[in-house]
């Protein structure tokens, strides 16, 4: 396999970091709009099978040709998700197989942005699936770790665990610090600001996708392995609109462990309209709003160095065991930062990202996973894939849950 790799940000660099260990692959191009900063990634990883190049990613013809020089078989999507339509043509065209780790994006309903669904988040994929089915080739949607792990976990437990699905609950919480910093996300502001003000959807059987207000429905919920109880929100999110197309479950949602103060500074931006995109016209100049805030903030692929703690990612699943009986099962993975700080120099949320592509391409590779069309990552079987995060030393957990108040682990 011969896999081109476009961004050598956080993610990117991590994926990289992480592949160097395996075997199942004889050449990783790492490309960026910045040559040097790929350029850096590839001698700090020192593995010969790697190579840097520039491209612009805005540009799909280039990415073809550059797929094509290469003789790439699989394209990596390791950026912002305003660059999948370009990236995402350029893998069809090319003929490789494609995989990114968030959807394209969504627009809200211009008329009741709270209750109806607008454009979907990777509605202007799913648009193309019977293009690449016809052609035999593959996008692999979402292969993050939410989405990504998150539907894994969901399919594992439809497959293996569950007789019926109430619900898929994807939560994810975390206590990570970042010293020095009175506000610095761990993740892409940009991409925060997105998924957190849009509109959350929910997916229900009878009713199909709908939408509510953001920050909505709060909970808390108690995550494993020391982080302890978090309080989580809906925020809209790949997997309501994955899952429910590959597992049979009554209801669907994602929430996330967010905080009052991290809320509080949304909400804010939202209000001063430093949330928008559009460019606004400063002295002469254009710019998009929360471009400025990203550029303000701290890059989080940089901050590693500078947090601790953990963070946690998993399915909350709802219903009846395989024996009939009301069970509730969270299936999780954690990612420590003292970790993965000393394995990969990547700071935990974006390695904890990272991890899921590779074992996937690893798992195409092998003939372990195949398929054509425009697929999500509960479209696979999610035992190999398990059983490659232990292979990799970063394997999932099982929290038992109370039926009754699954938000809490069952007592010892």
């Amino acid at each position: 396999m011969r896999i081109l790799i476009i961004g050598a940000g956080g993610v990117g660099v991590a994926a990289a970091a992480i592949a160097r260990r395996r075997d199942f692959f004889d050449k990783l191009v790492l490309a960026d709009v910045d040559h040097a900063r790929a350029a850096a990634a590839v001698e700090r990883l020192g593995d010969p099978r790697y190579t840097a190049t520039s491209i612009d990613a805005t540009n799909p013809q280039a990415i073809v040709d550059l797929a094509r020089i290469e003789e790439a078989d699989v394209i990596l999507n390791a950026c912002d998700p305003r660059l999948n339509p370009p990236i995402f043509q350029a893998a069809f065209d090319a003929g490789c197989t494609y995989i990114d780790m968030a959807a394209t994006l969504s627009k809200p309903h211009p008329e009741k942005p709270y209750e109806l669904t607008g454009v979907k988040l990777g509605d202007a994929q799913f648009e193309q699936a019977g293009q690449w089915e016809s052609a035999g080739r593959l996008a692999l949607l979402g292969l993050g770790i939410e989405p990504g792990f998150s539907d894994l976990a969901a399919r594992y437990a439809a497959d293996h665990l569950f007789s019926e699905i109430d619900e898929a609950g994807v939560r994810d919480g975390a206590n990570l610090v970042i010293e020095g910093y009175d506000f610095a996300p761990t993740f892409s502001i940009w991409t925060t600001i997105e998924e957190c003000l849009n509109p959350p959807v929910i997916w229900e059987k009878d009713r199909g996708w709908f939408t509510t207000a953001p920050f909505s429905e709060p909970e808390v919920f108690e995550f494993p392995e020391g982080i302890g109880p978090v309080e989580c929100v809906n925020v809209e999110h790949e997997e309501v609109l994955l899952i429910p197309r590959w597992v049979d479950c009554r209801r669907c949602t994602f929430k996330y462990g967010l905080g009052d103060e991290f809320i509080e500074v949304l909400k804010t931006l939202h209000k001063l309209g430093l949330d928008r995109t559009e460019p606004i016209d400063v002295r002469g100049q254009k710019v998009s709003p929360r471009d400025v805030v990203a550029a303000a903030l701290p890059n989080p692929a940089e901050l590693g160095d500078r947090m601790s703690g953990k963070t946690c990612a998993g399915t909350l699943v709802t219903g009846r065991g395989k024996d009939g009986q009301p069970k509730a099962t969270y299936l999780y993975h954690v990612a420590d930062n003292a970790q993965t700080m000393a394995l990969d120099g990547s700071q935990a949320v974006v390695w904890q990202t990272a991890i899921n592509p590779v074992i996937g391409m690893e798992l195409l590779a092998e003939g372990t996973w195949s398929g054509a069309g425009v697929l999500g990552p509960a479209a696979f079987d999610a035992a190999p894939f398990f059983d490659k995060l232990a292979e990799y030393g970063a394997p999932h957990g099982v929290s038992e849950r109370d039926p009754e108040h699954p938000q809490r682990p069952l007592a010892a």
